[in-house]
């Protein structure tokens, strides 16, 4: 009989040990008297007495045992056992035909995602979070020629509830290690000239960068950035000092005190 196909470019076909039949149903499959363990009935082709044996009904498979569906004699003839390859053994997967559908990556899977090396799916770009934005909705008194943090109390967004709006920290969370970038504003609520305002970024209680300015009616607005690297439950906050020679607000009044932190995409 001729096979009128296309010639199949791979296989893993082994031709097992030769058996011969005994009063049982059950036969050792082996390869160079090395255990065989094919995955399915289906892909053996078993010939007893000249003729091949349907698959499931004929014989099955358990572990690297053959199990014919009743007991053979001597005068059975086992010709050949063909082990045809794993069930899993595609070959080479011709050009443009695996679609997202047989792909195993979680996420979503459109056109504007990509497949990341964990095999999942991510947006192009990727995502700068955490992320948060805070600013003072209330007037806040710093003393005089004393470094105060700014307690940003009121929330625009948070995506890992990072800042604490009592405090003024920003910690970074589990598994969020990296590199930052941080902008903050504070503006006096007067217009009186006096001596120096300062604000600056701390990390962990120590000043990593500042800005300063002698204020007047026409300059009372500061603001500061930096980029930080930063460990787990390192914690960021912004302070700021004046020396007027008293106390002094700043202001509460829309949003013109704001903070503001994202990591950066790597």
């Amino acid at each position: 009989m001729a096979y009128l196909g296309r010639q199949p470019l791979v296989g893993n076909y082994t031709v097992l040990d030769a058996l011969t039949a005994t009063a049982t149903d059950t036969y050792a499959l082996t390869k160079n008297s090395v255990a065989v363990f094919p995955q399915t009935p289906a892909n053996c082709i078993v010939s007893l007495n000249g003729v091949i044996q349907a698959p499931f009904s004929s014989y099955n498979i358990s572990g690297s045992n053959i199990v014919f569906a009743s007991a053979l004699t001597a005068s059975d003839s086992i010709d050949f056992i063909t082990v045809l390859g794993d069930v899993l053994n595609v070959g080479t997967v011709s050009d443009g035909t695996i679609g997202l559908a047989k792909l195993s990556a979680t996420g979503t899977k459109d056109a504007t995602t990509f497949l990341r090396g964990d095999n999942t799916f991510a947006s192009a770009g990727g995502t700068n979070t955490p992320n948060f934005s805070v600013y003072r909705s209330s007037n806040q008194t710093i003393a005089n020629a004393t470094t105060t943090t700014v307690i940003y109390n009121t929330k625009l967004f948070d995506t890992a509830s990072a800042y604490n709006t009592s405090t003024g920290e920003f910690t970074v969370p589990s598994g969020q290690a990296g590199k930052y970038f941080f902008t903050a504003q504070v503006q006096w609520n007067t217009l009186a000239d006096f001596d120096l305002t300062l604000i600056d970024i701390a990390k962990n209680g120590t000043r990593a960068v500042y800005g300063d300015i002698n204020p007047n009616r026409y300059y009372n607005t500061i603001s500061v950035n930096l980029l930080l690297e930063l460990a787990v439950s390192d914690v960021v906050t912004i302070r700021v000092a004046q020396e007027s020679g008293g106390s002094i607000d700043i202001n509460g009044e829309s949003y013109r005190c704001y903070f503001t932190g994202f990591k950066i995409i790597e």
